[in-house]
């Protein structure tokens, strides 16, 4: 059986839950396809986010690696092409605040993501779920976790398919919060992660 490591992240910002966090827990143990699921939880800092996925990696040794993040206001599920040696943009949870900053001094300008992008959206149009191919993951935790992900693989110089999913908001989320945006039920949110694991190779 094959391992998948798939994570998600805690609450932050203004947004009090993050439902990657839910999908995380509801998946890990599962075995989906050919693929054995290892969840775990980031947390939302700039230096231990990143830390905690590679020091993942180099434990679990996994086959594949998806991390989750939340994309409020988005509509569909959209996994990301390209990660960018930049992080920036809001406060982490611990307050700390960078702007047009590195992340790896070795690096490429940008990894592109390795898995299977567009079979994970012909899966999931297929099976009625809107999806489409995301261009950029921002400058974020979320940006910064895929790059620093797609690096360490690269440096291994080992097949592993890895990249990074933005999800939309669920309704339980936009319920507790003040803002209208579009969201999914946690059932479809479920179901479409594990269509999108199941394209895995």
């Amino acid at each position: 059986m094959k391992k998948l490591l798939l994570t998600g992240f805690e609450p932050f910002l203004e947004f009090p839950i993050n439902p990657t966090e839910k999908i995380v827990q509801q998946l890990k143990g599962k075995q989906i396809g050919d693929y054995e699921v290892i969840g775990e939880l980031l947390p939302v800092d700039f230096q231990a986010g990143p830390e905690k996925i590679v020091q993942l990696y180099h434990y679990i040794r996994p086959d594949a690696v998806i991390s989750l993040g939340l994309a409020a206001g988005r509509a569909a599920i959209t996994p990301e092409r390209i990660a960018i040696n930049c992080r920036g943009g809001e406060p982490d949870n611990k307050g700390v605040v960078l702007e047009d900053e590195h992340i790896a001094e070795d690096g490429l300008d940008g990894y592109f993501s390795t898995l299977p992008l567009q079979g994970m959206i012909s899966r999931l149009k297929e099976n009625g779920y809107p999806a489409s191919i995301s261009n950029t993951a921002g400058t974020y935790l979320c940006n910064h976790v895929m790059y620093s992900i797609l690096h360490e693989v690269k440096k291994a110089a080992k097949p592993v398919q890895a990249g990074f999913i933005h999800i939309p908001a669920s309704h339980e989320l936009v319920l507790q919060g003040k803002k209208s945006m579009p969201s999914w039920s946690d059932q479809d949110l479920f179901r479409a992660i594990e269509l999108t694991i199941e394209t895995l190779s």
